[in-house]
C-alpha cells in the first residue's frame, strides 16, 4: 500500500521538485498550490500525511492547513514546511508535529518523514488500544 502525502507550497519549483522525490521513493504525492486548495482537498480525500508551507496566501496559511489535517476522521501526520525555522513553538500548538527546513538535503528530508509517519502510526495505535481498554471500542478511519 502507497502511503499517499498531501504537499501544499506557492511556490511550483519547490513542489514539483518534492513531488518527485517522494515520488520515485515511493509515496503517492497530491499538491496543492495554495492553503485554501489544501483544505479542500483534504475534506475530499484521505492522506497519511500532510506537509504544508507556512507562507502562502497570507503568512499564517499554513495553520489553516494544520486545522483542517486535524479535524479530518483519518488524522494523518503534519508537518511544517518552511524556509524560515525561527517561527516559535506556535507550529507546535497550532498541532504540526514536525518542522522541515527548506533547502534541505533528499536524504534527511526522506528520513525526517519516514520516522514522522512511523512515530504517528504508533501514537493512533497506542489511543486506539487505550480506548478499547476503556470500554469504546471506536476503530479510526485509515487512509485508503
Amino acid at each position: 500500500m502507497k502511503r499517499r502525502i498531501l504537499l501544499v507550497d506557492d511556490e511550483l519549483a519547490i513542489l514539483l521538485t518534492l513531488k518527485a522525490v517522494l515520488e520515485i521513493h515511493g509515496f503517492d504525492v497530491e499538491t496543492a498550490a495554495s492553503g485554501r486548495e489544501a483544505v479542500s482537498k483534504l475534506k475530499a480525500s484521505s492522506y497519511h500525511m500532510v506537509i504544508t508551507d507556512m507562507k502562502m496566501e497570507h503568512e499564517r496559511a499554513g495553520y489553516d492547513v494544520i486545522r483542517s489535517a486535524k479535524k479530518t476522521d483519518y488524522n494523518p501526520a503534519v508537518a511544517i514546511l518552511t524556509a524560515y525555522p525561527l517561527l516559535g513553538s506556535d507550529w507546535k500548538d497550532e498541532g504540526a508535529q514536525s518542522m522541515l527546513v527548506k533547502p534541505m538535503n533528499t536524504d534527511d528530508l526522506l528520513r525526517q518523514i519516514e520516522a514522522l509517519l512511523i512515530q504517528h502510526e504508533d501514537q493512533k495505535h497506542r489511543r486506539a488500544e487505550l480506548r478499547s481498554k476503556n470500554g469504546k471500542t471506536q476503530v479510526a478511519k485509515r487512509p485508503a
